[in-house]
């Protein structure tokens, strides 16, 4: 399981996907633990088990076990809060944006890894979750702590690629059912 085995999985048609699979994670200057800790959360967000079987045991080798869990968390995490916020976000009673969360997400202040590579993953989290204002919170957060444009749009690339790989390898595995 690997990211050959997954790009070799890709069908012709999505060609692109496959190039720019490599290009993202296989050719990518980012820092091991931010890259393989932001394909570990978005493979896991994308919520396809075809994804996350053939980048998690890469990401897992890249990985302390510190940052292994800390991107599973970033995942999990971002999976309630980006349903949370852009429910809030979208009502048209903005009353509700006044209101105690009240849910716990201690991990966000105490990730056990450094602090931006936690806030990184959850931007890219949030980007597939589709959620405008943990983006923002998020990139803000990145933006302070000095992460310059170009970096923080790695992160939004591969939510993207990973994201349209899954779509498309979970529509092939429907299709050929």
């Amino acid at each position: 399981m690997s990211l050959d085995s997954l790009k070799s999985r890709i069908p012709d048609y999505a060609k692109d996907l496959k190039l720019n699979l490599g290009s993202v994670i296989g050719n990518s200057d980012l820092p091991a633990q931010q890259l393989w800790g932001t394909v570990l959360s978005t493979a896991i967000a994308s919520r396809s088990a075809i994804v996350l079987r053939e980048l998690e045991p890469e990401a897992k080798a890249n990985l302390s076990p510190e940052a292994y869990t800390a991107a599973k968390a970033a995942a999990a995490v971002m999976a309630m809060n980006n349903v949370f916020y852009r429910t809030r976000h979208l009502l048209s009673d903005h009353e509700y944006g006044n209101l105690r969360a009240g849910l716990r997400m201690n991990v966000i202040g105490n990730p056990g890894v450094d602090k931006v590579d936690f806030e990184f993953w959850s931007f890219a989290v949030s980007a597939i979750n589709g959620c405008g204002m943990c983006l923002d919170s998020h990139e803000q957060v990145l933006r302070k702590a000095g992460v310059e444009r170009e970096v923080i749009q790695e992160a939004f690339k591969i939510a993207a690629v990973v994201q349209a790989v899954a779509a498309t390898l979970d529509a092939e595995a429907a299709l050929a059912e």
